[in-house]
């Protein structure tokens, strides 16, 4: 089951006297839709969004026609415009569903579960909207098992490098004390001083006279 948006292929309901100029965008935007002229359709529903801005057909048929052209963001917007200004709990359900479906392709997918939900309290025989909303929790569900299994998995690799970080450290030899070659150099100078100073005190003591004994 695909995700689908619906839309309004009705006329302006504002009074004939304010919305004849939107009317007529409606119009030609709804025959244009029907066509699947959705590019075209669009810059109609924009000129009666512009004539009306709190028109809320005008701005739902936008939505729609944003949506077939894959602007989403732009069409979630439409969407919401018509919540503000819809006072009827049919255009207002219709809206929250077409809301839902332009988040889901955003990958709002929580946002989107929100959207069907209040879709539903409005409408709760919404067939399409509870087809809607099964799905989205499904792929939720399958979504955040993912990423805990995800999380897992790098906990995992994380540990095991850890282990075999502290492995290698064992098996390596201690560290050897390297002395600068001009260190060595200076210990032996001191070694070879301290040998010549014995020498010389031996060979002091080897020629120095004996003090005659005394005679008694």
């Amino acid at each position: 089951m695909k995700y689908v948006i619906i839309i309004m292929l009705l006329a302006s309901v504002a009074p004939p006297s304010a919305a004849q100029k939107a009317d007529r965008y409606l119009y030609k935007g709804n025959e244009l839709y029907k066509k699947k002229e959705y590019e075209k359709s669009l810059e109609q529903y924009k000129q009666a969004v512009s004539q009306e801005p709190k028109n809320p057909v005008a701005s739902f048929n936008q939505g729609a026609a944003q949506f077939r052209q894959l602007q989403h963001g732009q069409s979630e917007q439409s969407f919401n415009n018509v919540l503000e200004n819809a006072t009827d709990k049919a255009t207002q359900q219709q809206a929250l569903y077409n809301k839902g479906v332009a988040q889901v392709k955003q990958n709002k997918l929580e946002e989107s579960i929100e959207s069907w939900k209040e879709a539903l309290k409005l409408n709760p025989n919404d067939q399409l909207a509870r087809e809607n909303l099964q799905r989205a929790l499904r792929e939720l569900k399958k979504k955040q098992e993912e990423q805990k299994q995800q999380q897992q998995q790098q906990k995992k690799d994380k540990k095991q490098k850890q282990q075999e970080k502290e492995k290698q450290q064992q098996q390596q030899p201690p560290p050897q004390s390297r002395l600068s070659k001009q260190r060595v150099e200076q210990l032996l100078k001191a070694l070879q001083q301290k040998e010549r100073e014995v020498q010389q005190r031996l060979q002091k003591e080897k020629v120095s006279p004996r003090k005659p004994e005394k005679d008694w």
